[in-house]
């Protein structure tokens, strides 16, 4: 079946495969695309020769950087899958595809069982209502349990789980799987994992699976009346009844099917198959999408059929050497067609369509049209950036965007000779095009350009792709932490003024504000209270641009404010001397002044840190996170590795991968992801603001 032929919705899956760093997800899809005949010789991320990791970085270091897509097959099903990475850096990647996808596979390790990114990837699921089925991989590895991984997920993640299928012994022994669902055993009898075979339960299991299905059907019985009725009453469950309750659960998110496997050994990847057609909705099933009229603001809801105005998401912008810009976008609703003009609501910009490509990785198949509930690349549009909308001029409607996190580490950047510094603005501008994660701003204190992002990797990428693929050096200042400033207590009736009289028309602006200490993670909150007229209306949008401008940078080393709610109350104004500027230059004073009477203070990211290590070095870890300024929230075991986890100041954390490394010999791993700001500790303050004194004095002499 071609990947271009029209399947009934109700047979297209759009599923994701999400996990932690390392679990396996980019072998599991290889499999996937090997079993549904995609590709017909599978990959391995040790060789660097998997369909799904095809960037030059990704081969090397081992790990998923970009989200790729693909389409494939099974059993008459079309599946269009986004493999996603697993490393926070790149969180932003697993964000926006969630946004756009139906349902999705978490894998796990039976070794390591939940991991912090698992949990991270847990929540943005939940954020998007995502139905979830979950892979518990490796479990033919050395320390695997099943059952201990099945707990975690019930404990740490709050799941109402339930295997569907459990292995037949673990580690080395490890020979097939017992299907609790049609209560039957599945074996593979080749080392590729084509040839199965399904036979009766072994006698040894049968008592094993029959408490695994009563588990089953009372945790899907919590989801779904029918079952309870029947769970209640101690009537029989057939196959088709629990099937279908199943599903249900599953697409109302109130259950999280189980299973069992090892993708790179070719064993369990089939079940997997079968329980994502099975049980994962499909287009019609999930919560319709919704937007708003951007002339009306009326609500409106994209039913997923053809015959509906048009409604499609951009949710990713990627560079393609061969044909430009590609456009990842999800329908939700109408029909696109290679050729026609549409319109971009959220930048109200008309946008003509070149190409329309179904995605295979890197490689691309073009189809002249597409309907709701695929997954395309488009080409040709020239104004569209990441979360717009398109859709028909006549019937516009504009999506709920994405929810893009704030970066958490910073880095300088010099390019070596002058020509190289307009070279350097093209190349960043492309990158923040194609990841929203990344922030650019140019410093005129130091003359030099400020990348932000997501953790080290995130920037080392960032650097790598700038001399591979566009063969620009710079000089790189060592990564600096995200540092912000917030209050600590409310400053009332703060005034500003700006009065200029040097000749002619003179300036005058007045304004009087409130400030106070906002929700975590609020930003900065402006708040118009002015009534009466005592400013022009024309003037608040200026109050506000100065209020934010000052705002980029604090009172007390230049780092930006965040989590303060600006309340405009009074101020007043010249009939002929006022002035867009007097009003904007009359707020950044006002908030200067509010800053210092309100207690400025620096906040700093908190990374959540998860350590695994042989219990002989633990004692040596702990005493050397305790030096980090760390706080120890959890001590467990995973067989004979011990575990911690710790809130840590990211900026203790810097190059603590070699630190690790000579503490243990090598044999502890651990994996960071950030959890919250918090405010530094005085001593703290005081070095940074020596610190960014010293550098700017350095930058003036040099």
């Amino acid at each position: 079946m071609a990947s271009s032929e029209q399947v009934p919705l109700e047979r297209v899956r759009n599923i994701g495969i999400i996990a932690h760093i390392d679990a396996g997800k980019t072998t599991t899809t290889e499999r996937i695309l090997y079993y549904t005949g995609q590709i017909h010789k599978m990959g391995n991320i040790d060789d660097g020769n998997t369909v799904m990791d095809y960037m030059e970085q990704e081969k090397e270091r081992g790990i998923t950087i970009t989200a790729a897509n693909t389409t494939t097959f099974w059993k008459n099903f079309k599946i269009n899958i986004i493999d996603t990475p697993g490393h926070v850096d790149f969180t932003i990647e697993v964000e926006r595809s969630l946004k756009v996808l139906d349902g999705a596979v978490i894998v796990l390790c039976s070794t390591s069982g939940v991991q912090s990114q698992t949990e991270t990837v847990w929540r943005q699921a939940e954020r998007y209502h995502v139905p979830r089925i979950a892979f518990i991989n490796k479990v033919d590895r050395l320390g695997a349990d099943f059952d201990r991984v099945l707990k975690q997920i019930h404990d740490r993640l709050g799941a109402n789980a339930a295997a569907i299928n459990f292995p037949d012994a673990h580690e080395d022994r490890f020979k097939g799987v017992i299907d609790v669902v049609n209560m039957r055993y599945i074996t593979w009898e080749d080392a590729d994992g084509l040839k199965i075979v399904y036979s009766d339960i072994p006698a040894e299991f049968k008592d094993k699976a029959e408490q695994y299905r009563h588990t089953l059907i009372e945790k899907v019985a919590e989801a779904d009346d029918a079952i309870m009725e029947k769970y209640i009453h101690e009537q029989p469950v057939t196959v088709d009844e629990l099937k279908a309750a199943i599903r249900r659960s599953v697409v109302g998110a109130k259950f999280l099917p189980v299973l069992a496997g090892t993708a790179l050994k070719n064993r369990g990847v089939q079940p997997v198959l079968d329980a994502v057609t099975d049980f994962l909705p499909s287009p019609l099933e999930v919560r319709q999408a919704h937007g708003k009229n951007p002339d009306t603001g009326a609500e409106i809801s994209c039913k997923p059929a053809d015959d509906q105005p048009l409604a499609a998401l951009v949710f990713k912008v990627a560079s393609d050497p061969y044909v430009g810009k590609l456009f990842y976008t999800r329908i939700y609703s109408g029909t696109i067609s290679a050729g026609e003009q549409l319109y971009n609501s959220s930048r109200d910009k008309s946008e003509r369509i070149s190409k329309v490509l179904l995605m295979h990785a890197n490689k691309q198949e073009i189809v002249t049209k597409i309907g709701a509930g695929e997954i395309v690349a488009l080409v040709g549009l020239k104004e569209s950036k990441n979360g717009d909308t398109l859709c028909r001029e006549k019937e516009p409607v504009v999506l709920e965007s994405m929810r893009i996190p704030e970066p958490v580490v910073s880095m300088a950047l010099e390019p070596k000779t002058k020509a190289d510094q307009d070279k350097l603005g093209i190349i960043l501008r492309k990158f923040l095009d194609e990841d929203p994660s990344l922030r650019v701003e140019y410093d005129h204190e130091t003359s030099q350009t400020i990348i932000s992002g997501m953790g080290e990797l995130h920037l080392e990428i960032i650097i790598d792709r700038m001399k591979r693929e566009h063969n620009l050096d710079a000089n790189i200042g060592r990564p600096q932490v995200a540092y912000k400033e917030t209050i600590t207590r409310r400053a009332d009736k703060v005034v500003g003024k700006f009065i200029s009289q040097s000749g002619g028309r003179g300036q005058y602006g007045h304004v009087v504000i409130n400030v106070e200490p906002g929700e975590k993670g609020s930003g900065i909150k402006f708040v118009d209270e002015i009534f009466g007229g005592v400013i022009p209306r024309e003037y608040i949008k200026s109050v506000e641009a100065g209020i934010d401008a000052q705002a980029k940078n604090g009172i007390l080393a230049g780092y930006p404010v965040a989590d303060v709610t600006v309340t405009l109350i009074d101020g007043s104004y010249h009939e002929v001397d006022s002035s867009d500027i007097a009003f904007q230059m009359a707020a950044k004073y006002a908030l200067k002044d509010a800053l210092a009477k309100a207690n400025s203070v620096f906040t700093e990211p908190i990374m959540q840190v998860e350590i695994a290590a042989p219990e002989e070095f633990m004692g040596s870890v702990i005493g050397d996170l305790n030096t980090r300024r760390a706080k120890i929230t959890e001590l467990g075991s995973i067989s004979n590795v011990k575990t911690c986890r710790a809130d840590v100041p990211l900026a203790e954390m810097f190059n603590y991968a070699n630190a690790l490394r000579s503490l243990t010999q090598g044999r502890a791993s651990f994996s960071m992801e950030p959890s919250y700001y918090a405010q530094v500790p005085g001593n703290i303050s005081e070095k940074i603001i020596g610190a960014r004194q010293e550098y700017l004095n350095r930058k003036k002499n040099a």
